[in-house]
């Protein structure tokens, strides 16, 4: 039961005007927020009294204010003043208990209840012990309702900002540039909240001032964000999409599809589109009469270059549309390591690459496929020395090497690590018989040039590359060596500490190739190596001895 609770004498409306008013003005449920006002006066009575006590806060409409009280337990022997009080002296001060019952005290901690505060120090004051902590409680409590209050809104306010924009991640939105923040970034004004464009989302080469228009991609809303929760992006391949959905109305009902954007922010973007009806050309859809619809997208992103290109199943007539402007007379297609090779006219090798490997870069991420530009004499001299490579195998003559790069063998390596009913299919081999005999010829001229460039090494007084030290390894081949290098291997070392499995995944050659390669790093380390070092330090000594020896000789001439 509640004791000493008197009819409060003159209303204080404050807090209960405040709470109607922000329930009203911003759309909040009452109830929350005067629970939430509760909880805040609970905690600071509990930093103020004591945190042993049983304290409960409770909002009462009638007054506008937070009633505080204080439960003790009836016992017959006090363990806890602060949560128990013994029978006898509840009897002695008037209270009607008995044993395991719990009384409750209203704390008169408001200034308008300073009267009664008085009054039950009188009265209960030994036993509650709250007069001194009282007065503490008194200047804060106020304080904390507001700011708890101010926090509530806040915290509310984001949470309708994140509910009302949640659905809106990756669509576009319009707003106003507002101002600019610490690290350029840009805050744009949506509407019933603000927007940040972080200077890593921005386009180069874009400027802005307060007031000016702008578009941007919704990237996400972060609902933990200190600042503005929606974070936009100029800079998003997504941005190119939505605007071309936005233009196009065959995108918007799902006839033309943009299956893939590739995009280098501020200078050039390519598309690849579909349509779903034989009738609709993809690419006219998107370009519109006149070059209307795609200039329009242009223009918003103010003067990025757009390639649109159609879609095709099939890769190598997608990688040859993507690279587009250029033309392509050749596409070898290496699908175990993802690559292609184009071959491309030696007039517009350069158109295909693009300015500084712009072209070639976003063909690159549109297909998906690593790509390879290769001018047409190049390649035809890059395929007369694979043929003479392949021709270091005594049993393979100038038709049979020719037969040989047709069918994708470019290097000894690629003939050592093939399978016999692979090797079988070349023409003039003789059968799987000869396919063995070609195999192991293959590993044996692979050995033999390995230790003919350890031979040459051993006389070189300057130092070796990293690519010329992996071509010192067992198994390791020009092909072996590119790859070790574009998975970020970038000495013999670091391939001999690698786990074999990680090695496996991170160059696509394969478990059993890579513990072999594993084996040949860690052999050459522990042997070859050795010696070959041993021996240009040597090499290295005497020719210093030597250009020494010359000197004192071609002064004793002059």
């Amino acid at each position: 039961m509640a004791l000493n609770q008197q009819n409060p004498s003159q209303p204080d409306l404050n807090l209960l005007q405040a709470i109607d008013m922000v329930a009203k003005d911003k759309g909040i449920d009452k109830t929350r927020l005067i629970k939430t006002v509760e909880e805040a006066i609970l905690k600071a009575a509990q930093s103020a009294f004591g945190p042993t006590r049983e304290l409960e806060a409770r909002f009462n409409e009638d007054s506008g204010q937070v009633d505080l009280f204080q439960y003790m337990t009836v016992v017959e022997d006090v363990g806890d003043d602060d949560r128990e009080i013994a029978v006898e002296d509840a009897q002695r001060l008037g209270l009607e208990a008995e044993l395991g019952e719990e009384l409750g005290f209203q704390i008169f901690w408001h200034p308008s209840d300073a009267k009664k505060a008085g009054e039950q120090d009188k009265e209960f004051g030994d036993l509650l012990n709250v007069k001194q902590a009282r007065t503490a409680f008194g200047r804060i409590a106020a304080q904390t309702a507001k700011q708890v209050l101010i926090q509530r809104v806040r915290d509310e306010e984001r949470d309708l900002i994140f509910n009302e924009f949640k659905d809106r991640k990756g669509e576009l939105i319009k707003g106003v540039v507002r101002r600019f923040e610490k690290g350029n970034n840009i805050i744009v004004d949506l509407g019933r909240t603000e927007g940040i464009l972080p200077f890593r989302e921005q386009t180069p080469r874009e400027t802005y001032r307060p007031g000016d228009r702008i578009v941007a991609y919704v990237k996400e809303i972060d609902r933990e964000a200190r600042g503005p929760q929606v974070i936009l992006s100029r800079s998003d391949p997504k941005l190119v999409e939505k605007l071309f959905e936005a233009e196009v109305p065959e995108i918007y009902e799902g006839i033309v599809r943009i299956v893939a954007c590739a995009r280098e922010p501020g200078a050039r973007s390519k598309i690849a589109v579909t349509s779903r009806d034989a009738d609709v050309d993809p690419v006219g859809a998107c370009v519109g009469m006149k070059g209307s619809r795609v200039q329009a997208v242009v223009q918003e992103l103010r003067g990025e270059k757009i390639d649109i290109v159609p879609y095709d199943r099939d890769p190598a007539r997608f990688v040859c549309a993507a690279i587009q402007p250029a033309e392509v007379n050749k596409v070898i297609v290496d699908e175990a390591d993802g690559r292609m090779e184009l071959v491309v006219p030696d007039e517009k090798l350069s158109l295909a690459i693009g300015r500084k490997g712009q072209n070639v870069r976003l063909a690159h991420h549109l297909t998906g496929w690593r790509l390879d530009i290769i001018s047409e004499s190049k390649f035809k001299q890059m395929e007369e020395e694979a043929i003479s490579a392949l021709q270091q195998l005594d049993m393979v003559t100038e038709p049979v090497a020719r037969s040989m790069y047709r069918l994708g063998f470019r290097a000894l390596e690629e003939l050592a690590e093939a399978t016999e009913q692979e090797l079988a299919a070349i023409p003039g081999i003789g059968g799987e018989e000869g396919a063995a005999r070609m195999r192991e010829a293959a590993e044996q001229t692979m050995e033999r040039l390995r230790q003919a460039r350890i031979a040459a090494a051993l006389s070189r007084p300057e130092s070796l590359t990293e690519r010329e030290r992996f071509l010192f390894v067992q198994g390791v081949g020009e092909r072996t060596a590119q790859l070790l290098e574009e998975a970020g291997y970038r000495s013999v070392e670091d391939v001999n500490k690698e786990d074999e499995d990680k090695l496996a995944i991170k160059t696509g050659l394969g478990i059993k190739k890579a513990r072999g390669i594993k084996q040949g790093a860690e052999h050459f380390l522990q042997n070859e190596w050795k010696v070959i070092e041993s021996a240009r330090k040597e090499a290295a000594r005497a020719a210093q001895e030597s250009k020494a020896a010359v000197a004192p000789a071609s002064k004793a001439s002059l």
